[in-house]
């Protein structure tokens, strides 16, 4: 079993993946836009060119989503996609990418448990929660 994240955007989605490959590396194995599929005669023709289903594979793990036709869009909220970034070096370019155009709901910063954690929403409304480095690297710095 293998549990993946699936975001629904306002008609972004291609940008928003486009930028995650950019921010976070990975392939984005699939991203495929309603027209040419039986999806297209469910949206407005204005829609066609927005995108059913994308895919970005990082390592064992894929983020995934597509464009909310409209009306049917609502705000995210009650979760958060988390990156765990390899150190604190990495989560501090992740969360700096990320926050870009974005809100931070809780600067990047030292904790008990990791050298960076931190949240934010980014510019296409995901909210997102950074972590890197090691308790070890926290506990270092804080001597």
């Amino acid at each position: 079993m293998q549990l993946n994240q699936y975001l629904f955007l306002s008609g972004q989605c291609e940008e928003a993946f486009r930028a995650y490959q950019r921010i976070l590396g990975g392939e984005i194995t699939l991203m495929l836009p309603h027209a040419g599929t039986p999806a297209a005669s469910h949206v407005p023709p204005e829609w066609h060119d927005k995108i059913m289903h994308a895919c970005l594979e990082l390592g064992d793990r894929k983020l995934m989503g597509s464009d909310a036709p409209p009306g049917r869009s609502k705000p995210m909220g009650g979760f958060c996609v988390q990156v765990a970034a390899g150190s604190a070096a990495e989560a501090e370019r992740v969360f700096a990418a990320l926050a870009e155009g974005g809100e931070v709901t809780m600067a990047l910063q030292q904790t008990f448990w990791s050298a960076r954690f931190g949240m934010l929403v980014d510019r296409f409304g995901v909210p997102w929660m950074i972590d890197g480095g090691s308790s070890q690297e926290a506990a270092g710095a804080g001597a």
